[in-house]
């Protein structure tokens, strides 16, 4: 699903959480970038892996930890975090939340 151009959306409320998953849910999509949302159960996360796109993660709902570069930071609904490009992060849930995913393509990048 799309969000349509000046449609007014809740972010959060576009998904569920599922008991013991994450859920994730594309709802744009361009050439430069992507917006995904995602709600994760407690305890379910992203293992440690890298992107060459940077990405900006905003809590919509709940507390999510974020590792950077090996730096946990604990983020509250409505903070975000930048994770840059090729740089190593993960995703963990203390509790369930939702957040969404901006990836945005840098100039080098391909495709």
């Amino acid at each position: 699903m799309s969000i349509e151009g000046g449609a007014v959306v809740r972010l959060g409320d576009l998904l569920d959480y599922q008991e013991g998953s994450v859920v994730s849910r594309q709802i744009v999509k361009n050439a430069s970038g992507s917006v995904t949302l995602f709600a994760f159960d407690r305890g379910e996360g992203l293992s440690e892996h890298t992107t060459p796109h940077d990405a900006l993660v905003t809590v919509l709902d709940g507390r999510a930890d974020i590792t950077l570069d090996a730096e946990t930071h604990h983020l509250g609904s409505g903070e975000s975090v930048l994770l840059p490009g090729g740089r190593p992060h993960a995703v963990g849930a203390p509790e369930r939340f939702k957040m969404t995913l901006v990836m945005l393509k840098r100039e080098m990048d391909e495709g």
